[in-house]
């Protein structure tokens, strides 16, 4: 995936220096492609690799915070809760892209399980984890507001892999951009117009600069040992990120006459008790008294 993010990088600041702010950038000519592998006979996606990269890099990290003391589950925590959560935001992604923004695809369930042809919701694929997180802490009696707070901070790298992934695919584009923006971009299918490349809007705000923040947070200060913290913060950051950069972003087709009618797009109304519910959990536990620095993991 590093590979991913440095030839999005290069290339586009290499396009921008070459094209000047006389002519927009286009997308075909950066020389990306969806395909990350070509094999003849298996072709690897950047999308699938986004997938597996944020849940190896999530399992990976989670296993080496879960050392640290007061963690509140063990390593057989960690592996069933990595396997409930890819089912959730398999599931849960599919199922609320097709509630929230797709709902013709209820009417014809067949092609629910049609993953390749596209269409996953992260407000779905959350539902998903956080019911995955609820299954797996009631079953073995954890503190479900703790397991999200180690869980969230892994969460921003696979929306980094994925938001990325969305712009080698040549697909979420943004909405038109004015002539003071060099780096804007003509991507195919969104026609002859110069464009936000709102997708990597998307993997600095929503992926990036969340990672550093939460990192930081749980490596160098004391924020795990308050509950919800973390779990509040990122909720509250992913939705603001998200609600700010939907305003640069072009809604989906099928949405588009919504986001005229109400004022906001659909990724912005959801984004709204998202922001509700991440500011009580963060507020709530900057009021409550933290819990005690020490003790060891659960066996």
């Amino acid at each position: 995936m590093l590979s991913l993010v440095s030839t999005v990088t290069a290339l586009a600041v290499t396009s921008a220096a070459s094209a000047g702010v006389s002519a927009p950038i286009r997308w075909e000519d950066l020389g990306v492609s969806p395909i990350a592998l070509d094999l003849g006979f298996f072709a690897l996606k950047w999308y699938s690799l986004a997938y597996l990269g944020g849940i190896v890099l999530g399992y990976w990290l989670l296993s080496k915070m879960i050392r640290q003391p007061g963690s509140p589950m063990a390593q057989r925590h960690t592996d069933d809760l990595f396997f409930y959560a890819t089912l959730g935001i398999i599931l849960g992604g599919r199922l609320g892209y097709a509630v929230f923004y797709a709902p013709e695809l209820l009417s014809a369930p067949q092609n629910l399980i049609k993953l390749w042809e596209g269409g996953m919701s992260f407000h779905g694929g959350l539902i998903g984890v956080v019911l995955a997180i609820a299954w797996v802490s009631w079953r073995a009696k954890l503190n479900f507001v703790r397991v999200c707070d180690y869980i969230s901070v892994c969460v921003p790298f696979g929306l980094l892999f994925g938001r990325l992934a969305n712009f080698m695919n040549g697909e979420l584009w943004g909405r038109e951009a004015g002539a003071g923006v060099p780096w804007a971009m003509v991507f195919p299918g969104g026609g002859p117009i110069a464009r936000h490349p709102s997708q990597l809007y998307e993997a600095a705000l929503e992926g990036l600069v969340l990672a550093v923040l939460l990192l930081f947070l749980f490596w160098k200060t004391k924020a795990r040992w308050r509950t919800g913290l973390l779990v509040g913060l990122f909720t509250f950051g992913y939705a603001l990120a998200r609600f700010t950069v939907e305003f640069y972003r072009e809604p989906d087709a099928q949405l588009m006459e919504f986001a005229m009618r109400t004022g906001f797009s659909m990724g912005q109304w959801l984004t709204i008790p998202m922001m509700a519910v991440g500011l009580f959990f963060f507020l709530r536990a900057l009021i409550r008294k933290p819990l005690p620095v020490g003790g060891a993991a659960p066996a």
